[in-house]
């Protein structure tokens, strides 16, 4: 059963800007909320995942998530997870996005979360700790934003398709035999994954499986068994797909990405 969670936050912010962590049992789940101030959310370990209205965003350790003011999420987590929310008023959002987006972490972006996490900083204290906080929000502000890591749609053909996979991840069924599932043409198909999902049908489909990956990689599972799982012929094609997807191999992400801390 899921574990609820309080949100932190729900009428003031203590600072302009507030930095937090926090570690999330498995399944564990914040109510639907939203707040007059931005927030932009990393996960150290584990995957975040947030449900907006029409869209899920997923946080796997190369992506935050951010979320201007005033936009209602629930946010949770199917696994063990680490992570931290940078809170910031209004007047400190002018620099990001307005929509919601996963932004792309950085290794400077990461070592600047990692020291605040390490010397708890929740907010700026002393001059160093200002400037400091004022380079995090500049590089954030200047991350390429990717839109959702996992983009859905409800649209009538494509979404139908979607849902398939995201039961069965190694169903390996052409485009075009998906196609004649659902009655339509491969080119209509491909055209409504590009309006809809901003991703090829090919690229989605490895971002699904890197999403189920992570899950089950953190779960113990030998990188073998992933593969085998998501469909793949043999480990070695799927670490490529893996290495090519997060710049790494599903071994040194379960080693330090995703060790519990």
């Amino acid at each position: 059963m899921a574990e609820q969670l309080q949100v932190p936050f729900s009428t003031k912010l203590p600072h302009p800007v507030y930095f937090r962590t926090a570690r999330l049992p498995t399944a564990a789940t914040y109510p639907r909320h939203h707040h007059p101030w931005g927030e932009f959310v990393y996960a150290f370990s584990g995957v975040m995942e947030l449900e907006l209205a029409g869209s899920h965003y997923l946080a796997p350790p190369q992506y935050g998530i951010w979320l201007p003011p005033d936009v209602e999420h629930r946010g949770m987590n199917r696994s063990e997870a680490s992570h931290c929310s940078l809170y910031l008023t209004k007047a400190l959002c002018r620099g990001l996005p307005r929509t919601t987006c996963a932004l792309a972490v950085s290794p400077l972006v990461k070592s600047l979360l990692e020291h605040l996490r390490e010397h708890q900083v929740a907010y700026p204290r002393t001059s160093a700790e200002r400037r400091l906080m004022r380079v995090l929000i500049d590089q954030l502000g200047l991350a390429p934003p990717q839109g959702s890591y996992l983009p859905m749609s409800d649209d009538a053909l494509l979404g139908e398709v979607l849902r398939a996979l995201v039961k069965a991840p190694a169903d390996g069924r052409s485009l075009a035999e998906w196609a004649r599932q659902v009655h339509t043409t491969e080119r209509t198909l491909e055209r409504r994954c590009q309006q809809h999902l901003g991703l090829s049908f090919s690229e989605w489909r490895q971002r699904l499986r890197v999403v189920k990956a992570l899950a089950m990689l953190e779960e113990g599972s030998a990188v073998e068994v992933v593969a085998l799982e998501l469909g793949y012929s043999s480990a070695s094609a799927f670490i490529a797909m893996f290495r090519r997807m997060t710049g790494t191999t599903p071994d040194k992400l379960r080693g330090h990405g995703l060790a519990t801390s």
